[in-house]
């Protein structure tokens, strides 16, 4: 059985390039009096350009070997698994492997030398691992040839390990921080030519190892963006439109001019004021003072109560776009002995991450810098120099860690809101930080969500066909011009997909069509952990379960059946259900329920056992037993820590968490009515690590989907009721 662990990752945030003897793989920091005002090292620009070979790796003659991460680190362990794989091809010695964060300006102005910076759906590693292995391999060739120049011998009779380059025949040695200066002056190997280690073979890659920022998130020492301090800086908060569609009209900042720390009371857009003050808690003070008046919506404003009458309507519309079909469904359910229909609906939900939205940055007429917590450095760039008025050759982003993320910080409206104030004060830095009131009415939430599917059986109680219809707002629809809102969205679709090559579903249904109603809302719609798919796997595999049972058949044996042509999902079923004693449960004890799916290139199941007291109805989840198969396992704890993770998170959702609608605007804003999981209400948690090899698929997102429908399955077995809507808050077993 996994425990809980800290997550945690060294992150050293631009230390220094080169030492004079060392070998580069990197690039210059472009601001190196911020990165020594927040206690970094600093780059010597011309002595990183004269020893660079490649962009990722640097070694030092002290030893020590430099992996550079463009992926942002989320505590999520990317870092550390990446740093793995680069150090597993170099051969270098592990206890001397360190980080560092490049920049995605110094990054376009060597032509993206550092690839793609975005650390979403999923893809940290596998967008990711074969670059910076083959990075690892070129460093590692180029170290062989530099040694094979200075003794005079082939290449061939010279091997690598731990970071040390030996000639057997002879018996010599050098490490590669002695040998790094001459290795500076070779020509690098193409990449592509570069030959990989076979995994079976990995030492480094493969292997737990233990996250290296471990004592300075215990002792306070890790910088997250709202720790950033800069000499000079000065404190924003910031207060958009309450009212989803309305504007700011005016505000009076007479009214707060003498309180006390208050430097700025400024208009940031249409829509949002902010006050700047000494101190955050004097700005958040004097903005909670500060007389607003906002414009009057148009039209009734939204709630919870219209806009399921909105997705409602849409189950029955005509316009829909399909998202698989094969077979003729409605003619197999026409023709099949029993017919089983339901409806199931998902609320809005916050990411909610433990740090609130945060971002400092400083402008001047020259130049743009920001400090920020992102899942997307590129576009964080971008979103700075928009709202700079400047060229993104004049901005730079320095990444810090983040507190969470979820989905919402692939958003860059809080880096634009930070600009746009520094904006007003040339020269100052300026952290703004959002309040947890705004930062729970202000966000990018969930979809809310309906679905109806009905299925046939034929006599045998196999099945022949479904049907499901998926209402909802599309999130990248949210994003686009209104006039461009109608086209399809393949992502209300994430984990649905049947069609050869990408049989995300796993069942051989030999009648079954899909399609997604797209119904707009006013409420601003954004990724939240698992995307579609979290809801998707809640319809599909809460329905296969209700199929099961008007089949007459064990759950686990239904799926079986369907997946004969799907081994994959089939073996983490099978694996799940084999650790979790599928079939051995006690009648008066806890009871079993499953789900699968595949999503996110991994093939996940889970099993929950779940009680639900007869007196109180509460609902105890006592155990989560969750297999995995996401191809290649690079750090085997890291992934049973986000299996973790993603069980914690699941469920705090589905037992607590929604977001309402009342008067067009939120109305949860903190914790109290957003409450996350307890430590009390965690289960034990056992993981299950099937790696079938062959293809890299991601972690993070891919358990979160099979939790909350694996418990509800566990629910109807325990109280013979069916839970189709969500938070369990609002459940009755009585």
């Amino acid at each position: 059985m996994t425990r809980s662990r800290l997550h945690s990752r060294r992150f050293v945030l631009g230390s220094a390039l080169a030492s004079a003897g060392g070998l580069a793989l990197g690039f210059e920091f472009s601001d190196a009096h911020a990165q020594q005002r927040n206690g970094i090292a600093a780059a010597a620009p011309a002595e990183a350009a004269a020893n660079e070979l490649t962009s990722w790796i640097l070694i030092r003659p002290d030893e020590s070997v430099v992996v550079r991460i463009a992926k942002s680190e989320l505590g999520q362990g990317t870092s550390t698994a990446l740093a793995q794989l680069a150090a597993e091809e170099l051969d270098a010695n592990w206890s001397r492997v360190v980080l560092e964060v490049p920049g995605p300006g110094a990054s376009l102005a060597r032509e993206r030398a550092w690839g793609d910076f975005a650390t979403t759906n999923s893809r940290g590693i596998r967008s990711s691992q074969d670059t910076i292995r083959r990075a690892g391999a070129a460093a590692r060739l180029m170290l062989i040839e530099a040694a094979a120049a200075l003794w005079q011998v082939g290449a061939s009779e010279i091997k690598t390990a731990k970071g040390v380059v030996s000639h057997l025949p002879s018996k010599r040695s050098i490490s590669y921080g002695r040998l790094a200066a001459r290795a500076a002056t070779l020509t690098p190997p193409d990449p592509k030519a570069v030959k990989l280690k076979d995994p079976k073979n990995w030492i480094i890659a493969g292997k737990s190892m233990k996250r290296s920022n471990l004592n300075e998130k215990l002792t306070g020492r890790a910088v997250y963006g709202i720790d950033v301090r800069l000499p000079g800086m000065l404190m924003a908060a910031i207060k958009d439109a309450p009212v989803f569609g309305t504007k700011l009209e005016s505000f009076d900042a007479a009214a707060i001019a003498g309180r006390p720390g208050v430097r700025h009371v400024l208009k940031v857009s249409e829509t949002a004021v902010a006050v700047v003050a000494d101190g955050w808690w004097q700005a958040n003070q004097a903005l909670d003072a500060l007389p607003i008046v906002w414009s009057k919506p148009t039209g009734v404003p939204a709630s919870s109560a219209s806009i399921a009458e909105h997705l409602k309507e849409g189950l029955d519309a005509r316009d829909a776009f399909i998202g698989t079909s094969h077979g003729d469904a409605l003619k197999a359910i026409r023709n099949s002995s029993k017919v089983v229909e339901a409806a199931y609906s998902l609320p809005y939900l916050h990411q909610a991450p433990l740090e609130p939205m945060n971002c400092t940055a400083r402008w001047t007429p020259e130049r743009v810098d920001v400090w920020v917590g992102t899942q997307n450095a590129e576009a964080a760039l971008k979103a700075a120099a928009d709202a700079a008025g400047l060229p993104v050759a004049a901005a730079e982003v320095h990444r810090t860690l983040v507190g969470g993320a979820f989905g919402r910080r692939g958003r860059q409206d809080y880096v634009t809101q930070a600009v746009l104030i520094a904006r007003q004060i040339p020269g100052s830095p300026v952290k703004l930080i959002w309040s947890r009131e705004e930062d729970m009415s202000n966000g990018y939430y969930r979809p809310a969500t309906m679905a109806r599917l009905t299925g046939g059986l034929d006599e045998k109680g196999e099945a022949q066909g479904v049907i499901l219809r998926i209402s909802g707002q599309s999130i990248v629809a949210s994003q686009l011009p209104p006039g461009q809102r109608a086209g399809r969205d393949g992502r209300m679709f994430l984990g649905l997909h049947a069609e050869a090559g990408e049989a995300q579903i796993g069942y051989s249904i030999p009648n079954l069509y899909i399609d997604h109603a797209m119904r707009t809302t006013p409420v601003n719609v954004g990724s939240w952990r698992g995307v579609h798919a979290n809801q998707n796997a809640m319809f599909f595999e809460c329905f296969i379960d209700e199929m099961a049972k008007a089949a007459a058949k064990d759950p686990l044996d239904f799926r079986r059946h369907l997946m004969r042509s799907h081994p994959r999902h089939l073996a983490v079923l099978t694996a799940a259900a084999a650790t979790a004693g599928w079939g051995r449960s006690e009648p008066e004890g806890p009871q079993r329920g499953m789900a699968q799916l595949m999503s996110y290139g991994s093939y996940a199941a889970a099993v929950a056992e779940v009680s639900v007291s007869r007196a109180t109805g509460k609902v105890l989840v006592h155990r989560v037993v969750v297999a995995l198969d996401c191809g290649h396992v690079v750090n085997p704890d890291l992934v049973s820590a986000q299996v973790e993770g993603q069980v914690a998170f699941a469920l705090g959702a589905m037992l607590h968490q929604e977001i309402t609608i009342a008067d067009g605007r939120v109305m949860e804003f903190d914790f109290d009515k957003f409450p996350s999981l307890r430590l009390r209400e965690m289960p034990a948690v056992d993981t299950v690590l099937v790696p079938s090899g062959e293809f890299w698929g991601g972690v993070g997102e891919s358990v979160v989907s099979v939790v909350p429908p694996a418990v509800l399955n566990a629910i109807f077995a325990a109280t013979g009721k069916r839970v189709r809507t969500l938070p369990l808050k609002n459940a009755s077993f009585g």
